[in-house]
């Protein structure tokens, strides 16, 4: 469907939300993703279309999608989202995906996120403050630096557990430090046997987390994976 970008909110220096109005409502479920079609002048071989997950909360007016700003090396569709106009119509796919909370809501929740993995938790946990539905949810939050911290107000107001790793902190973090590995996570929050697991964040990321927390004993059936095509990184 179609559907006319309305706003842009710089959440950090490289990191913005972008609002579109669609043209009619877009049902979906928060977690859910769906394809953003962007034409614009002299496309690279990366095409006009990328798979976004929707940041927003369901059943407002706007929906939201969260990226990482390009670089100079960056692709023409991610320069062209960041110099449009509000007015500037784009495409919508219809939402998808089943990386959503699970229907039992006393169900034992890790969130695990890497980098910009985070924004599928933060349309469920703007849902679940709006809605005002509490989950047992224990957020584990990879960066690389305390700049990449992102939407903690969103998971506070939800009553999210959040525990921030940082990769390469700066002298003055207190928190936790290194690479998230299944160690730590078994070591933050050890899961029952009825626990989920969810993934979320760049491909080689989620495929090593994947394998190592089934090596330490977790069950495939506890496990929900959300890879993020095109990050090779946090």
């Amino acid at each position: 469907m179609k559907a006319l970008f309305d706003h842009s909110e710089d959440i950090t220096d490289d990191i913005t939300t972008f609002w579109f109005k669609p043209e009619q409502p877009l049902n979906y479920t928060a977690g859910q993703y769906t394809e953003l079609t962007l034409p614009h002048d002299s496309p690279d071989d990366r095409g006009t279309k990328r798979w976004f997950t929707l940041s927003s909360a369901p059943g407002g007016e706007l929906i939201s999608i969260t990226t990482r700003k390009a670089h100079e090396s960056g692709s023409t569709f991610k320069k062209s989202l960041w110099s449009m106009q509000p007015g500037h119509e784009v495409d919508l796919a219809e939402a998808m995906g089943d990386f959503v909370l699970p229907k039992l809501i006393q169900t034992p929740l890790i969130f695990v996120a890497g980098g910009i993995g985070v924004t599928p938790y933060h349309s469920m946990a703007a849902w679940l403050a709006e809605s005002k539905e509490t989950r047992p949810v224990r957020l584990l939050h990879s960066v690389r630096t305390e700049e990449d911290i992102i939407f903690q107000d969103t998971f506070s107001a939800a009553g999210f557990d959040e525990t921030i790793i940082v990769s390469e902190p700066s002298t003055t973090w207190g928190g936790v430090r290194g690479r998230l590995d299944a160690k730590m996570i078994l070591g933050l929050e050890k899961p029952t046997d009825d626990t989920l697991i969810f993934l979320s964040g760049p491909e080689p990321m989620l495929e090593a987390l994947e394998k190592d927390l089934l090596k330490h004993g977790v069950e495939k059936r506890q496990l929900v994976t959300d890879f993020f095509p095109g990050y090779t990184n946090l």
